[in-house]
């Protein structure tokens, strides 16, 4: 299982985004304060949907939520989904520890 924790500074919220793979499927469930996160909180995305930006079904239940185009949860999905997909390096992610967008 991939666990993120997305820090929304602007709107205030912190969510926790969790997913795991099951066969072509990832699960992912998001612990959130938000009300249209929460419209989106339990998702089975096939993996194949994971290679296009714009159309797959995690920025499509993003939009059908109306989420900000600047809301940061569809990206920390996307994240998930390809670590457990073993599309992103799980180890490389932690390693890492964050990605951040800096206002200067």
């Amino acid at each position: 299982m991939t666990e993120v924790k997305v820090n929304s500074g602007i709107c205030g919220f912190t969510h926790i985004v969790r997913g795991r793979k099951e066969g072509q499927k990832i699960i992912v469930d998001i612990d959130t304060p938000c009300e249209k996160i929460k419209k989106m909180s339990h998702l089975e995305v096939d993996m194949m949907d994971l290679f296009d930006i714009k159309d797959n079904l995690v920025m499509q239940k993003a939009k059908d939520a109306r989420c900000t185009a600047t809301c940061l949860v569809p990206c920390a999905v996307m994240h998930v989904c390809c670590i457990e997909s073993d599309f992103m390096s799980g180890t490389l992610a932690k390693d890492t520890g964050s990605v951040s967008i800096e206002f200067l």
